[in-house]
């Protein structure tokens, strides 16, 4: 069912909601959080799809705000709401609002998700693209327990990255993050297997692919070794490949689905490691409301090796990340990498 009200209020559709319940015969409600997506028109379809298929695992309200751009100053200064209410088999197994705003009601956006919030139920916001870069200081992001960005969809991903690092507070998250949750697990899966110690990473990807300088900071705040970053054709991550005293460990995926963990003495195994849509990403972020400690050392970690100005185009660069005690100067990172040749062997 899809309830059109056009120059609305939030009263309005508030009742529309009670009266479309009633209409399809599920009066109760049984939604487990309320989910605000702030995108504009061109993005708003793949953000409704991805937040429709999540509800599957998260029954949820969700309020999409979708801000229009006002042609003309007569426009900007009249403020108008409309609405979509969709219930049933229109909104997954919750209920989905569209609310666009006209004028300068756009500028106060907070004042009319408020009321539409589920009573007693976790607020998450998240935002597909033109993520703010404090969160938590939004006017929306201060009524959520968790925000979602994707610095992936940014124009200066790094850039983004640094300004995240700056503001960080407990609840902020990043799908860019959570696209790595596979490797980081495979990752922690292969170092147990064996009793080397790392002396030095590299890991493999996009240029300018926030993912992969999320990975090479955990493993680099996580490893205390420094970690090179080197650039490929892609898709995505390609490889991470780690220098011990006892050989080798790769893990490679060239075509974005299946990889392959080939580690000193050990044949070859080949490992599901495809690239996971939006909605994924969305429902494993709606599993956990606490705040990802993991994701915040990573991200502070990389404060210093994003330190340069992002319009110099050498700070965009990759470059290694240093370990701790070699964080101030670039020279002990070069040394550092010198004494490891059997990395470069490794690389080929």
């Amino acid at each position: 069912m899809k309830i059109d009200l056009t120059d609305t209020t939030s009263s309005k559709i508030n009742k529309a909601l009670v009266q479309g319940r009633r209409a399809i015969g599920t009066p109760a409600v049984g939604m487990v959080l309320t989910l605000v997506v702030v995108t504009d028109e061109e993005n708003a379809y793949d953000a409704l799809k991805a937040a429709g298929d999540a509800s599957h695992e998260h029954p949820s309200r969700t309020l999409v705000v979708i801000k229009r751009v006002s042609r003309s100053p007569r426009d900007r200064t009249q403020s108008r709401l409309d609405a979509e209410v969709r219930l049933g088999a229109e909104a997954g197994t919750g209920e989905t609002v569209v609310l666009r705003l006209y004028g300068e009601v756009a500028d106060h956006a907070q004042s009319v998700v408020l009321p539409l919030l589920l009573p007693d139920a976790p607020v998450v916001v998240w935002w597909p693209v033109n993520a703010p870069l404090d969160p938590a200081r939004d006017p929306l992001g201060a009524l959520a327990q968790r925000r979602v960005t994707d610095t992936y969809a940014a124009e200066r991903p790094v850039r983004d990255l640094a300004a995240r690092a700056d503001t960080y507070t407990p609840g902020d998250t990043d799908l860019s993050w959570t696209r790595i949750t596979p490797w980081r697990s495979m990752l922690a899966a292969a170092l147990d297997q064996v009793t080397c110690r790392v002396q030095g990473v590299e890991v493999e990807g996009e240029e300018f692919n926030p993912s992969c300088e999320l990975l090479a900071m955990w493993l680099a705040e996580r490893l205390d070794v420094p970690v090179e970053r080197s650039v490929s054709g892609g898709p995505g991550l390609t490889a991470v490949r780690m220098t011990t005293d006892c050989g080798p460990i790769t893990l490679d995926r060239a075509d974005g689905t299946l990889a392959t963990l080939s580690i000193q003495g050990q044949p070859q195994r080949a490992v599901a490691l495809k690239r996971r849509d939006t909605a994924e990403l969305i429902a494993e972020e709606l599993r956990r409301l606490d705040p990802d400690d993991t994701y915040a050392s990573a991200l502070r970690y990389g404060v210093q090796r994003l330190a340069s100005p992002p319009e110099d185009p050498a700070a965009r660069e990759p470059v290694a990340v240093p370990a701790p005690e070699a964080s101030t100067a670039k020279a002990p990172a070069k040394k550092a990498a010198k004494k490891a040749p059997v990395k470069k062997a490794a690389a080929k």
